[in-house]
């Protein structure tokens, strides 16, 4: 695993908690990671120091819920440093203040409380965008730093895997990487990007199913200054941004149909033309994409494109679900069950033979994301180093399709604590979907917001 990593991060938040959780989970990119509950302060330093990236909260005021305040300040950080990328991050998100953050200028944005992985994967394409936006500027940037989650696995079906990473990773193919999600399809691409020519080079993420339509332009072509409102700088968009090097373009299913060809036609014609600007420039990167989709939804031509699936799958890998190698899930958990011990400072985990032959034999409708959650929480849960099967919530299989089982009527359970019974249907709403947040939240009609509250409430 690489040892290298970016040089500054900045934590803008009024709440003493935040800063903590931030700072602890930021030391992993960053080299040096400063935190404050004043933006004021923030900006006074970036007068003596250049940060990679400024997590920045969206609401200061007691009771602000608007954005306005983070609006703001994200202005004046980006009058000092027009090349930063902001990360916005607020308790009260939702679609229109996420438009708006990103149309004044901010990289990306994300919601209180957190999943650490989403977050330390939006702060490190974020970093690795402002690194290449200063390269672009003349500054040569540090390389990003490694994944800390290795791809693991012996199996028949991981064996092909890895040996489709080896034959297809030093060439510029570009390639496609099917999966379930929660199957490791960014760990894939991170190692396609390893195994290439251009390793020494940025690999830059985008997940496409985040991209606002109305944003869709600016953010992957960049523009130019004064090409609409509140455009006070010139942008490098992401296409751009990823020069010499690869670019993830991840949920790549998820995007919409009337958005393709633009897509494709800068993928063909290896040129972008920023919003605004009169000339294309060239570009030159590699492109890996991903997508949950299965192969025969992908293949409608009402869902996808033919002819940008065949410019972005000349090699195709397909991720088998965790239920399909489950000879991998022991040293999947042995890992995992070692990691978190490591970093909760508990003692080495002992895994008694009936608790692993317990967790080999389930399904894991939410693939290693899911097992990785349900080890971190074994180990924080544990009352001793043995662990026992009480410790890792296993929900049962569904026997059929919820939508069939609504119409027959079920006696009323006999547990009716609704502290209970919440956790229990958001524990369904999850397996159902996957773990996919985004689903289960529509499905129990919260925001991701309002699911994450509800699942650090619940310890899920």
């Amino acid at each position: 695993m690489s040892t290298e990593k970016f040089d500054c991060c900045i934590v803008v938040d009024d709440d003493e908690d935040i800063l903590l959780a931030a700072r602890l989970l930021m030391r992993q990119l960053f080299a040096e990671v400063r935190v404050t509950p004043s933006p004021q302060e923030a900006l006074d330093w970036m007068g003596e120091r250049r940060a990679d990236v400024i997590l920045l909260d969206a609401n200061f005021a007691r009771g602000a819920t608007d954005g306005s305040e983070g609006f703001r300040w994200l202005g004046r950080i980006l009058e000092r440093d027009a090349q930063a990328s902001v990360v916005l991050i607020t308790a009260h998100g939702g679609v229109q203040t996420a438009v708006q953050a990103m149309k004044q200028g901010a990289t990306d944005f994300v919601s209180k409380p957190w999943a650490n992985d989403k977050l330390l994967s939006v702060v490190r394409s974020a970093a690795a965008l402002s690194r290449s936006r200063r390269q672009s500027d003349g500054v040569s940037p540090a390389p990003a730093s490694g994944s800390e989650t290795p791809l693991l696995g012996s199996s028949p079906a991981m064996a092909r895997v890895l040996s489709l990473i080896e034959k297809a990773g030093p060439t510029d193919a570009n390639v496609l990487i099917l999966g379930e999600n929660g199957t490791g399809k960014e760990l894939v691409a991170r190692e396609l990007h390893r195994h290439s020519r251009r390793a020494g080079k940025i690999m830059l993420s985008v997940d496409l199913g985040a991209v606002a339509e109305n944003l869709f332009d600016s953010e992957l072509f960049g523009h130019v200054k004064g090409a609409f409102t509140d455009a006070r700088a010139d942008r490098v968009g992401r296409l751009q941004a990823a020069e010499g090097g690869t670019l993830f373009l991840d949920e790549v299913g998820n995007l919409p149909l009337h958005l393709q060809p633009k897509l494709l036609t800068a993928l063909e014609q290896r040129k972008v033309t920023p919003v605004g600007a009169n000339a294309p420039v060239p570009i030159d990167v590699r492109v890996i994409s991903a997508t949950n989709l299965p192969p025969d939804q992908l293949g409608q031509e009402s869902r996808f494109r033919q002819d940008l699936l065949y410019r972005l799958n000349t090699v195709e890998i397909e991720l088998p679900p965790l239920r399909e190698r489950r000879e991998d899930i022991p040293l999947l958990l042995d890992h995992y069950l070692r990691l978190y011990a490591a970093r909760y400072e508990r003692p080495a985990p002992v895994l008694p033979d009936a608790v692993r032959d317990a967790l080999v034999a389930h399904d894991w409708p939410g693939n290693v994301r899911a097992l990785r959650h349900a080890a971190e929480r074994a180990i924080i849960l544990a009352d001793g180093a043995t662990l026992a099967l009480k410790d890792f919530p296993l929900p049962k299989a569904a026997s059929a399709p919820y939508v069939q089982a609504a119409a027959v009527a079920e006696p009323a359970p006999a547990d009716l604590n609704l502290d209970r019974a919440e956790r229990q249907l958001i524990e369904r709403a999850l397996h159902k979907h996957g773990y996919n947040i985004s689903n289960a939240a529509a499905e129990l009609g919260l925001t991701r917001g309002s699911l994450y509250r509800r699942m650090e409430k619940h310890g899920l």
